[in-house]
């Protein structure tokens, strides 16, 4: 029960912590470009359209969505922090199934890792996209992001846990799998969004993830550290 408190409290902290970290980094990089582009979206989305153009993604119009301002800062905010735990909760998870102990010293080995599986592997087939951008249909890119961030995690779960030939042939395989088989190819079509915009945000997000992941796994671990040798503040946090 100790050390699932540990964990716990570990993995709450450390992410509320990076992830208010990575919140504050997103509107000051990320969210200006957004708005930008979405008035690139609007503009494009207003003008008429010939009637055998393809359909472009875009936003439901009658759907619901938080007012321009506070009311947008705020849910985009608390969305970065629940995203934030719940990535903290994948790295104590991985943590107790490797038998690999996450410790401020080799937290940010973590944290590169988290990196590489979650945000750096899927960007080479699924580069961030702003909004008006042509995309291929959701569920396949969800699909193959989400098979491309296993095979990424699963290589490197083995790779750390086994130390052997075997596991590094099998963990290379899984690293080339996912981009042998290719993401789902974006539309050939015209977007209204300017190159220089969507790079900007592309390279803002991966910096923006570099950031989140390198302060979560050394929080992680020191957090866990403190509390371990802290048994009187565990029984007081139950």
């Amino acid at each position: 029960m100790k050390l699932f408190q540990r964990l716990f409290f570990a993995a709450v902290l450390s992410g509320l912590t990076a992830g208010a970290v990575m919140a504050g980094l997103q509107q000051w990089r990320v969210a200006p470009l957004i708005l930008q582009a979405e008035v690139f979206e609007q503009a494009e989305a207003a003008a008429p359209k010939h009637e055998a153009a393809a359909p472009t993604e875009a936003h439901d119009e009658d759907g619901w969505a938080p007012q321009d301002g506070a009311e947008r800062i705020g849910y985009t905010v608390a969305a970065d922090l629940l995203t934030a735990v719940g990535f903290a909760f994948v790295l104590a998870a991985a943590s107790v199934l490797s038998g690999i102990e996450v410790t401020a010293r080799n937290g940010v080995v973590w944290g590169l890792a988290g990196y590489l599986a979650f945000q750096l592997a899927p960007a080479f087939g699924l580069p961030p996209e702003l909004p008006g951008m042509p995309a291929a249909e959701l569920v396949s890119r969800q699909v193959w992001w989400w098979g491309s961030a296993l095979a990424t995690a699963t290589a490197i779960f083995g790779i750390a846990k086994f130390r052997n030939g075997p596991a590094l042939a099998i963990g290379a395989v899984l690293l080339v799998l996912p981009h042998v088989i290719g993401a789902p190819p974006q539309p050939e079509e015209a977007s209204s969004v300017p190159a220089h915009l969507a790079t900007s945000f592309a390279a803002s997000t991966l910096a923006v993830g570099a950031a989140f992941w390198l302060a979560l796994g050394p929080l992680y671990g020191w957090l866990s550290e403190r509390l371990a040798r802290t048994p009187a503040t565990t029984k007081a946090m139950a």
